[in-house]
C-alpha cells in the first residue's frame, strides 16, 4: 500500500513554501533599484525556473502523457491565474497605491477561496474558519502597519482584487488539477506559461520589461546581478511553487492558502535579517494573529478529518 503523506507534512511544505516565497522581495530589491523593471524581475524568475524544472518535468511523464493531455487546459489557466494574472496584476496595483494597501488587496484571495468552496462546492465554513479568518486577516493588516488612511485610486484597487483572483485561483487549481501529474511537471508547465504571458504583456507595452546587467547591491554587498537572479529564480520559485503545490495537494485549498499568509510574517523577519529593517511591536502583534488564525482554521479542519472517519466507521459492517 502507497505511503499517504501526513497532515504534519503538508503543514511543513506549506511553511517552506511560504519562507522561500518570502524572499523574493529582499532578492528583488536589489534588482528594482539597479534599474530594472519589476516585470522584467518576474519574468526572470519564474521563466529560469520553469527552464530548470523542464528537464525532471519531462522525466517525471514518462508513462503519463495522458496525463499530461487531459490536464493541459487546467495547468495553463493555473499558469494564467496563479502565475502571470496575479503577479502582473499585484504590480500593476503598486503603480497607483502604496505595496501595503496593494498586498493586502492581494490577500483577500484568501476570503476568495472560502468562498468559493461555499459556493461551488457546498464546503460552508463553520464558526472556526470564519473566526480565524478575521485574525489572520487583521493579523495581515498589522503586519503591513497600514497608516494614514487616504482616498484609494479606484484604478489600482481593481487591479488590487485582480492579483487577488489569481492568487485565489493558485490554491484551488493547485489543491483540484489531476493527483497524477507530477508537481513538478505542474509547476514547470504553469510557470512557462506564466512567463509566456508575461513577456506578451511587455511585448505589446502593457507592461514595462527593462533590465541592465552590472554590479548590484545586495545584503550590503557589491554583487554580480546572477546572485540575486539565481536566489529569485531557484529558491524564490523552483522551490517555493514545488512545496506550495506539494502543500496543497495534501492540505487542501483552504488550508494551504491561510497557512501561505505567514509569507508576509516571514518576509518581515528576513527583511529584519538581511536588510536590518526591524519589525515594530504592531508588526509582531500582527505575526501573532496571523499564527492564531492559522492554528483556528488546522483544529477545524482537523475536525472534519475526525468527522469523516467517525462516519467512515459507523458504515462498516460488523462481521459476527
Amino acid at each position: 500500500m502507497p505511503h499517504r503523506p501526513t497532515a504534519g507534512a503538508g503543514l511543513g511544505l506549506a511553511l517552506l513554501s511560504a519562507v522561500t516565497f518570502a524572499t523574493s522581495g529582499t532578492f528583488a530589491r536589489s534588482l528594482i533599484e539597479a534599474d530594472w523593471s519589476a516585470e522584467a524581475v518576474v519574468v526572470a524568475r519564474v521563466g529560469i525556473a520553469a527552464l530548470v524544472l523542464a528537464v525532471p518535468a519531462v522525466l517525471a511523464l514518462r508513462g503519463k502523457r495522458e496525463v499530461l493531455r487531459r490536464t493541459l487546459g487546467p495547468v495553463g489557466v493555473f499558469g494564467l491565474l496563479g502565475v502571470a494574472t496575479a503577479q502582473a496584476c499585484f504590480f500593476n496595483a503598486v503603480r497607483y497605491l502604496p505595496v501595503g494597501v496593494a498586498l493586502l488587496l492581494e490577500y483577500l484571495g484568501i476570503i476568495l477561496v472560502v468562498a468559493w468552496m461555499w459556493l461551488v462546492h457546498g464546503q460552508r465554513p463553520r464558526r472556526l474558519t470564519v473566526v480565524g479568518s478575521v485574525a489572520a486577516l487583521a493579523g495581515l493588516a498589522f503586519v503591513l502597519d497600514l497608516t494614514g488612511a487616504g482616498r484609494l485610486d479606484p484604478v489600482g484597487v481593481l487591479w488590487g482584487l485582480g492579483a487577488a483572483v489569481g492568487l485565489a485561483g493558485y490554491f484551488v487549481l493547485a489543491a483540484r488539477v489531476d493527483a497524477d501529474l507530477p508537481s513538478v511537471t505542474m509547476a514547470s508547465f504553469g510557470m512557462a506559461v506564466g512567463a509566456a504571458v508575461l513577456v506578451l504583456l511587455g511585448l505589446v507595452g502593457v507592461l514595462p520589461l527593462r533590465a541592465s546587467f552590472g554590479a548590484v547591491d545586495f545584503a550590503g554587498q557589491r554583487t554580480s546581478w546572477l546572485v540575486p537572479i539565481a536566489g529569485l529564480s531557484l529558491v524564490a520559485a523552483v522551490v517555493a511553487y514545488l512545496a506550495g503545490i506539494a502543500a496543497t495537494r495534501i492540505l487542501g485549498a483552504r488550508l494551504s492558502s491561510f497557512v501561505g499568509l505567514t509569507e508576509v510574517m516571514f518576509a518581515v523577519l528576513i527583511a529584519w535579517l538581511v536588510l536590518r529593517e526591524l519589525p515594530s511591536v504592531v508588526q509582531l502583534l500582527g505575526g501573532a494573529l496571523i499564527v492564531a488564525g492559522v492554528a483556528l482554521v488546522r483544529l477545524d479542519e482537523l475536525r472534519d478529518v475526525r468527522a469523516e472517519r467517525s462516519d467512515a466507521r459507523a458504515d462498516e459492517p460488523v462481521l459476527t
